[in-house]
């Protein structure tokens, strides 16, 4: 049975990286963890660290998340999820008042406050409120409501429109909050400026000293920040492996026979004939984890996946039926193989 290997000692010294680099800079960090199904032995180890938020896009997470920290619905909130939101997320993302309206009502059945940072888009196209357009209202209402506290505001980059943070793309976001701050004299305690793709500008001290908040998942997983995708120094990117076994393993050739329809999948597929070649089926395929977001080692080249085949070219080594093979993942690969019911989860205890 294919096994995500998880190495919590890994996960922690990248915890502990970030930690020490985000408190120089006086910035605070809300550690996402989605990519990990919110793993109880990982969060363990993010409640003893210095960060001060856990974040999750899936209520279904925080619900089983067992923290002292304050808690962070990362994904807007559903509507039919409201009651949700405001039992199990301490502080919400949020973007549309007809939703910020019903959380208020729902606050005040339970008798209690629900904080949120109002979301703007800079021009990634995900979520928030388009920055060009007038937003002032919305704030007005939401500052009037008795049951919601507005604690700051945040934007999103680098994750849909691939929009890099730097100085030109937060100028913007710096306006809105001088706007908002001196028309209604209020102090913002919240300016989450982003996710991994900032941590570029943090470690070249270029992030305006305004943003004080970052959300960030993948650079604590691979040890890479994503605007970029540059590895930082001294950070571990193999927190996570795939252990898969090799279920066939014969000479064939590289060319399919016969005349070329669609694969599995309905995509039209094409080969370059490299005459015979040492080909290995592994255990696992695309209903745990796209091929693409695998990363073979040097033995070996990924040739395609099915449903529950992986195909590689050994090219060295000596591989025998039964053996394990072991990959590493982009971020993508592991969020679907931590969601994936197939894959058995082994945690080791060595770095």
């Amino acid at each position: 049975m294919p096994s995500l290997h998880i190495y919590p000692k890994r996960y922690a010294h990248n915890l502990k990286m970030m930690s020490d680099l985000f408190h120089s800079h006086h910035v605070s960090g809300m550690v996402v963890t989605k990519v990990f199904c919110a793993d109880e032995h990982l969060i363990q180890i993010v409640n003893q660290s210095d960060f001060e938020y856990i974040a999750d896009s899936k209520i279904e997470n925080l619900k089983h998340i067992e923290t002292n920290k304050p808690k962070v619905l990362l994904r807007l909130p559903e509507m039919t999820q409201v009651e949700e939101t405001i039992k199990f997320a301490d502080i919400s993302l949020n973007s549309e008042l007809k939703v910020i309206k019903a959380l208020n009502q729902a606050a005040e059945v339970n008798n209690q406050i629900h904080k949120i940072i109002l979301m703007f888009d800079l021009g990634d196209l995900r979520e928030g409120i388009y920055y060009k357009f007038e937003y002032m209202d919305t704030v007005k209402q939401i500052l009037d409501m008795k049951y919601i506290e507005l604690v700051g505001i945040g934007t999103n980059l680098t994750c849909f429109g691939g929009v890099i943070p730097d100085e030109v793309v937060y100028e913007k976001l710096k306006k809105i909050k001088n706007r908002i701050e001196s028309t209604f004299k209020i102090e913002l305690q919240v300016i989450s400026g982003g996710n991994s793709s900032s941590i570029a500008m943090l470690l070249e001290n270029r992030l305006p000293h305004f943003v004080n908040n970052l959300r960030i998942g993948e650079v604590l997983v691979l040890g890479r920040e994503t605007a970029y995708g540059h590895h930082i120094d001294g950070m571990y990117d193999d927190v996570f492996e795939l252990h898969a076994e090799i279920i066939e393993l014969k000479e064939k050739p590289s060319m399919p026979e016969g005349e070329l329809g669609m694969d599995a999948f309905g995509n039209k597929v094409s080969f370059e004939d490299q005459g015979l070649m040492q080909r290995a089926i592994i255990g696992i395929g695309r209903q745990d984890v796209y091929c693409e977001n695998l990363i073979a080692n040097d033995d070996m080249t990924i040739l395609g996946c099915s449903s529950d085949h992986l195909m590689v070219e050994i090219k060295k080594g000596n591989y025998q039926v039964g053996d394990q093979v072991i990959f590493k993942m982009n971020y993508a690969g592991i969020l679907s193989l931590s969601t994936s019911r197939y894959i058995r989860r082994v945690y080791e205890d060595n770095l």
